[in-house]
């Protein structure tokens, strides 16, 4: 086991070397998105805003209720960068196979250009959720500061997560599949815009037994309620470091024979 996670942590500490690479790649990624359109990257910004803007003003229960602009907003920021990391892992390794079988780059390189290409579009919904915050009329105070911590948990377990998804899909490629399938329908089961807590039945389980609910309330409550939400913290630092006890063991195990499975 020592020489698994040995295995692991060299190629992890040679991506970071090559951290060159996949900050090039990842920002020629976004620009080959949009390329040849006129707002390029900021129609990130516009699809955030409709999408935000469309759940605020259709899904409002009560539309004096001036919190549930923020709770949206805070909320699908974190669901669709998640989202998309996942989306995107499932097929990873299917996508990079010509680079992997006919280069040496290791496949932490791989893994953070995917992260870091999620982080970059994930900002510019940032900018969207703050400029949703200013039309609320919510006055920032030292309580969101309780959100940086959630925030870098978010993006600390990515990696972990994408090179598990991307393990998955090279031996079971319709795992792309039903991941797509899977979050698309997440988003309408996962509290993005709407609310179980204390909640019973279907409803409360959704709320309660669903790991997404506790990254995006990390990151929400502070921002909506002002408060720090220890208990759900816990939870994704626990969930987080089996995460990458397992993704260490996966690239550790088999980044040597990733080749050979695809």
């Amino acid at each position: 086991m020592q020489q698994v996670i040995r295995s692991a942590i060299t190629d992890i500490r040679t991506g970071f070397v090559l951290r060159r690479v996949w900050f090039a790649l990842a920002a020629e990624d976004i620009g080959d998105q949009h390329r040849r359109t006129t707002l390029g990257p900021l129609w990130l910004l516009v699809n955030y805003l409709l999408f935000a803007g469309t759940f605020i003003f259709l899904f409002n229960p009560n539309p004096a209720d001036h919190s549930y602009p923020i709770y949206v907003a805070t909320g699908l920021l974190v669901w669709y960068y998640l989202m998309e990391a996942l989306s995107l892992a499932a097929g990873l390794f299917q996508r990079e196979e010509s680079f992997i079988r006919g280069t040496t780059l290791p496949i932490s390189v791989y893994v953070m250009r995917t992260a870091l290409q999620c982080l970059i579009r994930a900002a510019y919904g940032l900018i969207g959720c703050v400029m949703i915050l200013i039309m609320a009329g919510v006055a920032p105070n030292p309580a969101w500061l309780w959100a940086l911590p959630g925030l870098a948990l978010v993006v600390l377990v990515t990696p972990a997560m994408i090179t598990i998804f991307a393990f998955a899909g090279a031996w079971f490629p319709d795992s792309q599949f039903l991941v797509g399938n899977f979050m698309r329908v997440g988003m309408f089961i996962t509290p993005v815009f709407w609310s179980g807590a204390g909640e019973t039945g279907l409803r409360g389980a959704l709320y309660y037994f669903n790991p997404f609910t506790y990254f995006l309330e990390i990151v929400r409550i502070p921002i909506v309620e002002g408060l720090m939400p220890h208990a759900a913290f816990a939870l994704c630092a626990a969930i987080t470091l089996v995460a990458w006890a397992l993704a260490l063991y996966l690239l550790g195990r088999f980044r040597r024979q990733i080749a050979l499975i695809l």
